[in-house]
């Protein structure tokens, strides 16, 4: 079924009378009668959604080729695509705009320049994945898959358009997934084509050259930059390796000279295959995304996001994840002008934001903890300006009692807002309606915080790469922040009992164990691996996440606590799931940006690798423990006095005290080690989306956990006993 079932011509006129839905009637899932089964819960929809899941929002859309070409034809001469241009002088430029119509003539000419230098390639052979070439541009479904390696960029959603409009299914590589494994990706795939910025092309051509038989069918690189006649000795050299190499304005160019009709593909068209970072150091799982599932991934937009006309938002999150790819195909279908950062790293991202002054932004929670951190020095925390520190406290601390109320309030206050809106404009918030938050849990203090100094509503969610990114997302107001909101129209979500982890259907505070999805926004397979499909989807098209969840009893909503297969035994017998713990601290401690918590069957307590956030900290030491700050004003210089033992045992009480009963006295913990950033991708600790690659970061910290089991705990008074 569909949100809305009207005629095509009244599409655009329903969608802006209905969507999107009521937040608050929105919020709540409720059990389906008479679906529990022995070990697991009811089967849970959305309040909005009991009589049948939504698969679209429209029958006329229902594929990513239909949303974009639908904003195409409403809105042609509408800004699509910004970038901002490097001045010779290394500064960027204003943002400079594509319109809707622009973008479309690009991919088109782009899907079928592709297609000449394929068919026309000299390295082409008779192999089963090069005949695919010639089969798919003759009868459209025999799609062989195109590679896309860039940091986010104009040119990466033109490769991503011409793929959509001509039935191509695409897959990302990135720079964290190191050589071995863009090696297994290429191979698997058997791609014929990769479409990668410059500063990719030396380390593919080695990787070609290196790997001949992996990379058989590898035979053309398309640089998104320019070549010029610099270039001549790389070109060669990839020609030797066996492979041709173009700019993109070559190949829009040989399209336009030589164009083929697009394809536009059916729902159950393959849309991408997005490869998971798995966290045991394994090859990572092809996740097979059809237009379908995209299609419900808008629909779930469609009900949380706000309408707005001429809206502006920030493509920052990297768009070889799924969660990025969610939110600017939602962007595309509602015309939005879609800014590009002037590059990946945070720092850079709010003079970027001041320029663009976006009205919804997609973030993560580490992002959000610098931003508070940064605004907390500038206005709460500002030693410098003790009357400013009080009146924006006074001013903060207000609107969280006025956003407490009740869900949906918005804690509108005549006075404190003007001086709010300082702020908002100082970051390049003046226009932000709505900021959200996915890949790992955040503090309901940040977002607490967040919501009252920048009075701006903020929504948690929970997705997948399995479930097209978001399936839910919490009211924009929640009163108590802390859940990821009900259950999307598009899925259901049922639980199943864990009795060795103590978690069953019949707690009193709701229904616990491992969430289980169904529905039209959830994948139905791994690429070329049957064996971890059967794992992951029963006979009856349950998807096993792996995360543990509660449903809330009372509004239905979701919490995610913990994790199936991460738990251990402490020499006592007490069983141990470590993301509990770390969710517990991360949730409860402002000063705790990143955790991991470690034990082992031979010791009675956990030890902990703790990342700090670093201008909070700081000002906790010179406050609350006397510390001067000329003493910590370097990095290293702060981790050293964090580190001594009485300021290490005052931070790991602070930690205690805050997540007070949370936890049992078994699961909290007794020693730490604390650094700025501890848990990186450089180190293979951690995955692109932030998840603790466990085997790995425990051999990285093996030192580090010894010397705190050598040190013993610091909190002997609550230490478990044999």
């Amino acid at each position: 079924m569909s949100l809305v079932n009207e005629s095509r011509q009244k599409v655009q006129q329903l969608l802006e009378s209905t969507l999107p839905l009521d937040q608050l009637s929105l919020s709540h899932s409720v059990p389906l009668p008479n679906s529990a089964e022995d070990g697991f819960s009811p089967v849970y929809r959305n309040g909005l959604a009991v009589n049948g899941l939504a698969e679209s929002i429209h029958p006329s859309l229902n594929t990513l080729y239909n949303t974009f070409k639908a904003t195409v034809e409403l809105k042609p001469n509408a800004p699509a695509l910004g970038s901002r241009i490097r001045q010779p002088n290394g500064s960027f430029s204003e943002y400079q705009w594509e319109s809707y119509a622009t973008a479309d003539k690009r991919q088109k000419n782009f899907g079928s320049g592709l297609f000449f230098i394929l068919q026309n390639n000299p390295f082409k052979t008779n192999s089963e994945a090069h005949n695919r070439i010639d089969q798919h541009a003759a009868t459209g479904d025999a799609s062989f898959i195109v590679s896309i390696f860039s940091a986010n960029r104009a040119d990466w959603v033109i490769t991503d358009l011409a793929c959509i409009s001509h039935s191509l299914t695409n897959t990302a590589l990135y720079d964290t997934l190191g050589k071995d494994t863009s090696r297994y990706i290429l191979s698997l795939t058997e791609s014929p084509v990769l479409v990668c910025s410059k500063d990719k092309l030396e380390s593919i051509i080695s990787l070609k050259r290196e790997f001949p038989e992996d990379l058989a069918s590898l035979i053309s690189i398309v640089s998104m930059d320019p070549l010029d006649e610099s270039e001549q000795s790389l070109i060669a050299s990839a020609r030797a390796a066996g492979l041709t190499v173009f700019d993109i304005g070559q190949v829009e160019k040989l399209g336009e000279i030589y164009p083929v009709s697009e394809i536009p593909p059916k729902p159950e068209t393959l849309y991408t295959i997005s490869f998971t970072s798995g966290t045991t150091g394994a090859n990572p799982k092809g996740v097979v995304l059809t237009h379908k599932n995209a299609a419900a991934a808008m629909t779930f937009c469609a009900t949380v996001v706000p309408r707005l006309d001429n809206a502006k938002v920030m493509c920052f999150l990297p768009l070889a994840h799924i969660y990025e790819r969610m939110s600017y195909s939602y962007a595309l279908a509602q015309a939005s002008a879609i800014g590009f950062p002037q590059g990946p790293s945070p720092l850079t991202l709010l003079d970027d934001l001041k320029s663009l002054k976006p009205h919804i932004l997609g973030l993560v929670p580490r992002v959000y903890t610098k931003i508070e951190a940064a605004l907390k020095s500038q206005t709460v925390n500002n030693e410098e300006k003790p009357l400013l520190s009080k009146l924006f406290t006074k001013a903060i601390n207000r609107k969280i009692e006025l956003q407490s109320v009740e869900d949906g309030a918005d804690g509108k206050h005549l006075f404190y807002d003007g001086l709010i809106s300082l702020v908002r404009s100082k970051i390049g918030f003046d226009n932000v309606v709505m900021v959200s938050s996915g890949s790992a849990p955040i503090s309901p203090e940040t977002v607490s915080f967040l919501k009252a100094a920048l009075n701006v509503g903020f929504s948690q969610g929970y997705g997948l790469t399995e479930s097209f990114a978001g399936v839910c997302a919490s009211p924009r107001y929640e009163a108590n922040p802390g859940s990821c909101g009900a259950i999307s129209v598009t899925t259901e979500m049922r639980l199943r009992e864990i009795p060795e982890m103590n978690y069953y259907a019949t707690d009193k505070d709701g229904p616990r164990g491992e969430l289980l999805l169904r529905g039209p926004q959830i994948f139905k397979e791994y690429y070329k691996n049957e064996e971890e499909t059967k794992k992951a989807i029963d006979e009856n098209g349950w998807f096993y996440t792996g995360d543990i969840a509660r449903i809330d009893a009372t509004s239905g909503r979701l919490y995610i606590i913990d994790r199936v297969k991460n738990f251990f035994k402490l020499a006592q017998g007490e069983y141990i799931t470590p993301e509990k713990v770390e969710n517990a601290y991360l949730s409860s401690c402002p000063l705790v940006a990143q955790l991991y918590a470690h034990g082992d069957s031979f010791k009675t307590f956990l030890v902990s690798i703790v990342g700090i956030e670093k201008e909070g900290t700081k000002n906790w030491l010179v406050s609350k423990n006397g510390v001067n700050s000329s003493d910590i004003e370097s990095d290293e210089a702060l981790v050293k006095k964090i580190n001594e033992p009485e300021y290490k045992k005052a931070f790991l009480n602070y930690m205690n005290s805050n997540v007070g009963d949370f936890l049992n006295g078994f699961e909290k913990i007794h020693n730490i080690y604390l650094d700025i950033e501890p848990l990186t991708i450089d180190r293979n600790v951690i995955t692109p989306t932030l998840k603790i690659k466990r085997p790995i970061a425990k051999k990285f910290f093996a030192e580090q956990f010894d010397a705190l089991y050598n040190e013993g705990s610091l909190i002997r008074s609550v230490e478990t006993k044999l």
